[in-house]
C-alpha cells in the first residue's frame, strides 16, 4: 500500500497508510474514556508559539442524535439557505487539482452505483453525513475567527492526530467538512460562542466492515513522492537507502543534552 521502499516500516507507517475515511459504521459504542484519551494525545498537535487553537465538542447518544435530526431536516427542506463560513475550495482549481477532484466524483460515486448525473441520488449520499455515517461518536471542531491562517494549519495538525490516535485504538473516522454549511443550526444547539467558527465535523466508531470500507476508501490514488518532492544535498548518500528505527539504542550524553535545551529556545518552542 505504501510503496516502494516498503522494507522497513514502523507502526506509525501502518496506521497513516491503512486510515480511511469510514462512512458505513456499525453503531458499536465507543466509550468516553477512549474518546478523551484520543483527544489526550491529540492535543500534542505542534502550534505556533503553543496557541493550540483547538476546541471540539464531543457528541454521543440522544445529543448526537438531536443534532443529526436537525441537520437532516435544513439539508432535507432547506439546504439552499445555509452556507459555510469559509471557502474550502478554490472557485477557479487549477491543474492537477482540479482533474483529482473530478477523479475523486468518479471513483466514489461509481464505488456506490450512483451516476454522477443523479442529483437526489447524490443528495441522499450527503445526508449521511448528519447521521454521522451511524458512528457512536461525533465531534464537531470549531476555531476562534480572530485568529490568522497559520492557526489554521495548526488545526489541521490537530485533526490528523484525531484521526490517527483513533485509528491507534482500532477505530475508523471520516473527517467531514459539510458541517460548516450548517454552522447556524449547530450554534444554538452545542452553545458555540460567537467568535468560533466551525470548521468541520469528525465521525468515529467502528467500520460495519472493514474490508469492503478500506478497499473503498484505497480506490483513491495518491500521488508519487516524485511528483510533489524535491530532494537536494543526498548525492553523497545511496537516493533509495532508509534507516531504520532507532528504538533501544544508545544515545550520547552530550546529544539529550541539546535536545532538551533547544526545546526551550527560538520562535518555534511550540511547535
Amino acid at each position: 500500500m505504501i510503496g516502494e521502499g516498503t522494507a522497513v516500516q514502523s507502526r506509525i507507517d501502518e496506521i497513516i497508510a491503512s486510515r480511511f475515511a469510514c462512512r458505513d459504521f456499525s453503531g458499536e459504542p465507543v466509550g468516553r474514556g477512549t474518546v478523551e484519551q484520543i483527544l489526550r494525545v491529540a492535543r500534542f498537535a505542534p502550534s505556533g508559539a503553543n496557541i493550540q487553537p483547538w476546541h471540539v465538542h464531543v457528541l454521543a447518544g440522544h445529543a448526537k442524535d438531536r443534532v443529526s435530526a436537525a441537520l437532516r431536516e435544513a439539508h432535507e427542506t432547506a439546504r439552499d439557505r445555509h452556507t459555510s463560513e469559509y471557502s474550502y475550495y478554490a472557485s477557479d482549481l487549477p491543474e492537477p487539482y482540479l482533474q483529482r477532484r473530478q477523479e475523486f466524483g468518479r471513483l466514489f460515486y461509481g464505488s456506490l452505483g450512483i451516476a454522477q448525473t443523479d442529483i437526489e441520488a447524490r443528495s441522499g449520499q450527503t445526508a449521511k453525513n448528519y447521521a454521522f455515517f451511524g458512528a457512536p461518536v461525533g465531534l464537531i471542531v470549531t476555531i476562534d475567527r480572530r485568529l490568522e491562517v497559520g492557526s489554521w494549519l495548526d488545526l489541521g495538525m490537530f485533526v490528523q492526530n484525531v484521526l490517527l490516535a483513533a485509528a491507534g485504538h482500532g477505530l475508523q473516522s471520516c473527517p467531514q467538512e459539510t458541517f460548516s454549511r450548517y454552522h447556524r443550526i449547530l450554534r444554538p444547539l452545542l452553545s458555540i460562542p460567537a467568535e468560533q467558527m466551525v470548521v468541520c465535523g469528525i465521525s468515529i466508531g467502528r467500520a460495519r466492515d472493514v474490508a469492503k470500507d478500506g478497499a473503498k476508501g484505497r480506490l483513491m490514488p495518491r500521488a508519487d513522492v516524485a511528483e510533489f518532492a524535491s530532494f537536494a544535498g543526498f548525492e553523497e548518500q545511496n537516493a533509495t537507502k532508509m534507516e531504520g528505527p532507532s528504538h533501544g539504542k544508545p544515545r550520547r550524553a552530550d546529544s539529550v543534552q541539546h535536545s532538551v535545551s533547544a526545546r526551550g529556545q527560538g520562535h518555534d518552542a511550540g511547535r
